[in-house]
């Protein structure tokens, strides 16, 4: 598993950037090595997510992969969006599957063997001659996933992928993403709103505060997997996630 870290990060608004002036919030201030985390937080949760995946830059600090400074977007970083809309409509699953290795310019037969080995591991090797207006949402978000794994990156960064999911297709997905986990081994950074949620699936959660948007409290999720979200104990996680925000928590 890739071990982030994540140093000193602040985020200046626009009109700030290069003058003096209150950081709008400021993200972390620590490392960290996580298999599985979450935060339940609400501000702009998306800034943190596009600076792990290099599509923006904060206002100061870095994060490293690996011991590598992240400065711009690579192949050593997956992402799954929560927009269904992130499939290319015009190419089946299996093409979908096998975008970033053809961009990688791995040969058209090794690069579909790649795919459908993933499409098998998110249990829809059946339908990878089917194009996205043929599948469900859920079954969408599955080749995404597949998608995300298939060049091997180092780290797969979730942001929200589930939360347009009817709660059945949800639960459903969230018991599929803790195999596929148990399987591949991927650093992952999950963004959610769901505290239930990260704590079926995390091993750390990261609980943020909005305005400004600081690390609260780290919770680590001691119960063995596969998980039961009736249980006390899960409950109690649950709590635990939840107590250091207060009333003002956004989940």
């Amino acid at each position: 598993m890739a071990h982030i870290e994540a140093r000193d990060h602040t985020h200046l608004p626009d009109a700030k950037r290069g003058g003096a002036g209150r950081p709008r919030r400021q993200l972390w201030h620590r490392e960290f090595g996580i298999p599985l985390h979450r935060r339940a937080e609400r501000l702009r949760q998306v800034d943190a997510f596009e600076y792990h995946g290099g599509f923006s830059t904060p206002s100061a600090g870095e994060i490293r992969i690996g011991g590598t400074p992240v400065t711009g977007y690579g192949m050593d970083r997956g992402v799954v969006f929560q927009d269904f809309a992130q499939l290319f409509p015009w190419r089946t699953a299996l093409g979908n599957v096998a975008f970033g290795l053809e961009m990688k310019g791995i040969s058209k037969t090794e690069r579909e063997a790649i795919a459908l080995e993933q499409l098998r591991l998110v249990k829809l090797e059946n339908f990878a001659r089917a194009y996205p207006h043929h599948l469900s949402g859920g079954m969408q978000q599955r080749v995404a996933i597949a998608r995300a794994l298939a060049y091997n990156p180092a780290v797969l960064l979730m942001d929200e992928p589930f939360a347009a999911l009817d709660a059945l297709t949800r639960d459903e997905m969230q018991r599929l993403l803790a195999e596929v986990w148990r399987t591949t081994r991927k650093t992952v950074i999950y963004v959610t709103h769901n505290v239930a949620e990260a704590v079926y699936l995390a091993d750390r959660v990261l609980v943020m505060t909005p305005h400004p948007g600081t690390l609260k409290t780290e919770v680590p999720i001691r119960l063995s997997r596969p998980r039961d979200p009736l249980s006390v104990e899960f409950l109690d996680y649950q709590k635990n996630a939840i107590a250091p925000v207060g009333s003002g928590a956004r989940t």
